[in-house]
């Protein structure tokens, strides 16, 4: 079984994130021993969402067109409404969310971030939780919605809201410990 101290994980945003949907658990997985990287759509820094107002800028790795999805052992997407939604129209993006799948890779997404999930065609038939706003989009893509702090089915983790975090966070070392899951390809 792989170990978390050996893990490289990525995590694609762009402008609007939840502040703390990137940042604990880029931070978490960093303290754990995984190495972490950001990739944005254009590969420079963007500027999250904190408290009704714009927040602090986060810096930039590489863009996600440049992913090579081989390198990594999970993706992280990270939640608000307004990074979600501009993620999940980005045909790079959706590329990605596949190719984690296809691979039997760790996929995990918070918040309003199952909308990027659900528009890759991989939440059918899947144990989920999202933000309670998004729970009848996911039902409609075919998801089987529970209301917890975080699921994971198959390598496949979701959580509704930054207070379920420390949860989310748990769950994605979990689900790297155990290695390559089984799926149907997208």
């Amino acid at each position: 079984m792989p170990n978390i101290h050996d893990a490289k994980i990525l995590i694609i945003s762009t402008h609007g994130f939840e502040q703390s949907e990137l940042e604990v658990p880029r931070d978490q997985l960093r303290a754990a021993g995984a190495t972490v990287d950001v990739a944005t759509l254009h590969g420079k820094a963007i500027r999250g969402w904190n408290d009704n107002n714009w927040g602090d800028e986060v810096e930039a790795d590489l863009k996600v067109s440049d992913v090579d999805t081989s390198d990594y052992d999970a993706l992280v997407i990270p939640g608000g409404q307004i990074n979600p939604d501009l993620l999940r129209v980005e045909p790079d993006v959706l590329s990605r969310v596949k190719e984690f799948h296809n691979q039997g890779k760790v996929i995990a997404a918070v918040c309003h971030a199952p909308w990027v999930l659900a528009e890759a065609g991989i939440v059918k038939g899947r144990e989920m939780t999202s933000y309670g706003s998004i729970k009848t989009d996911l039902i409609n893509a075919g998801a089987n919605w529970t209301d917890a702090a975080a699921v994971a089915d198959a390598g496949l983790v979701t959580s509704r809201q930054p207070d379920d975090l420390e949860a989310f966070v748990a769950k994605i070392i979990e689900e790297i410990e155990e290695g390559s899951h089984e799926r149907k390809a997208a």
